[in-house]
């Protein structure tokens, strides 16, 4: 699995002009689904993503987690995050997850970040021709590829 994690202040995802989900303060989580992912991969990147220190302190050091300041996620999933730009200019989506593997995967995912935050969290639909809008606290961005456990 593959996410991009932004810090931020507010963020949306509106389908066919009706906003789906929203949040004030907290991070939009982009996640895209490759075959080999599995409940392992789920468990160890839901905890990272509630357990990341990203948000400041008092002190305005990043020493605080989603968890710490009672923050909200949004959860949106996006094929596009496995896009091989090797040969060519027109991104290859191979490794990306066809949606009868992806889907079970994507809403286990949003089950267990929901549950590792302790509350419900926001999302986007699967699948859906979706506008995300979001305001970048930082700004904060980081990457993070279940495979590459760095």
């Amino acid at each position: 699995m593959r996410v991009v994690i932004q810090r931020v202040s507010e963020a949306s995802v509106t389908i066919d002009h009706l906003v789906h989900g929203q949040i004030k303060r907290g991070l939009l989580v982009l996640v895209g689904i490759e075959d080999a992912d599995t409940a392992e991969d789920i468990q160890w990147l839901s905890n990272k993503i509630v357990n990341l220190r990203i948000f400041d302190d008092a002190n305005g050091v990043m020493n605080c987690s989603i968890k710490d300041i009672n923050g909200e996620l949004l959860v949106v999933s996006q094929f596009t995050l496995h896009a091989s730009t090797k040969k060519g200019n027109r991104p290859s989506y191979i490794k990306a997850s066809k949606p009868d593997i992806a889907i079970p995967l994507y809403e286990n995912f949003k089950s267990v970040l929901a549950a590792e935050l302790g509350k419900p969290i926001q999302t986007g639909v699967f699948g859906a021709d979706m506008k995300v809008a979001l305001l970048n606290d930082g700004p904060v961005t980081i990457l993070i590829d279940s495979k590459n456990k760095e």
